[in-house]
């Protein structure tokens, strides 16, 4: 089960996290992996790790934010010999923001949009141009909790996460006849290096204290793994869940429920 033999998935902002989580369990279930990241020696990294261990992956430079940059590197996947088709895109690649609506300024709140909200838009276009051409596809965007309950501090990283929401429903009912499947998932706080990095620059000399205060606000007492989110994504990615569309996935340890 769960299986993505002969398919290709194409994964943003796999060069680190979820994404990097992300890839590597899908080659390590049979898919064609193009892993796309604006740090291309991180993206050469997971794709480094992916064929020691047996997969194929390749690795491309990507700004998702930048119509040019991602039309590009679709390019390059099209003229790859080994890629026939665009079977999956992961919709991954975000950046944080912190702040209220008071003190979020606008050059913080425009990147956050290019990135989170811009980014999909491209990506998620580029790709259905492709999948309506091969038959259909996967779109599978990365959301958060914050698409479905307000976060303290997170005005703009609500405001996009919320627009992924809404992307990812728009692009399931526009497409549903046409072979294309779209979902989300919304994840609580999962432990990654833009955690950790964020720790040592907010409260440096504090980390254990902190790390412990934010992996406590899940009822579950921790934070969620890149692994975990992964595990989800190729289960909504598989034709096991081919019944599945439009909808959005909390992975959460239990914040939802209390």
């Amino acid at each position: 089960m769960f299986r993505l033999d002969g398919k290709t998935a194409v994964v943003t902002g796999a060069g680190s996290g979820i994404g990097q989580a992300i890839a590597s369990t899908f080659a390590r279930n049979g898919a064609r992996v193009f892993a796309l990241d604006r740090d291309l020696k991180a993206a050469s990294g997971t794709v480094e790790s992916i064929r020691a261990a047996g997969g194929a992956a390749s690795a491309l430079d990507c700004d998702v934010a930048i119509a040019d940059s991602v039309e590009a590197a679709f390019a390059r996947i099209d003229s790859d010999k080994n890629s026939q088709r665009i079977d999956i895109l992961i919709n991954n690649a975000g950046i944080a923001n912190i702040g209220t609506v008071e003190n979020t300024s606008e050059a913080d709140f425009d990147r956050v949009y290019s990135v989170n909200v811009k980014g999909i838009f491209l990506c998620s276009r580029a790709a259905v141009r492709r999948m309506l051409a091969s038959g259909g596809g996967v779109i599978l965007n990365l959301a958060s909790i914050a698409s479905l309950i307000g976060l303290t501090d997170r005005f703009a990283y609500s405001m996009s996460k919320g627009a992924v929401l809404t992307m990812t429903r728009s692009i399931a009912v526009d497409y549903v006849k046409r072979g294309i499947r779209c979902n989300c998932i919304c994840p609580a706080r999962v432990h990654t290096p833009l955690v950790d990095g964020y720790l040592r620059a907010t409260y440096p000399g504090r980390e254990a204290e902190m790390f412990k205060q934010l992996s406590e606000y899940q009822p579950l007492g921790r934070m969620g793994t890149p692994e975990e989110v992964a595990a989800l994504a190729l289960y909504l990615c598989s034709d096991e869940a081919s019944f599945i569309t439009g909808q959005a996935y909390p992975i959460d340890g239990g914040v939802l429920a209390f």
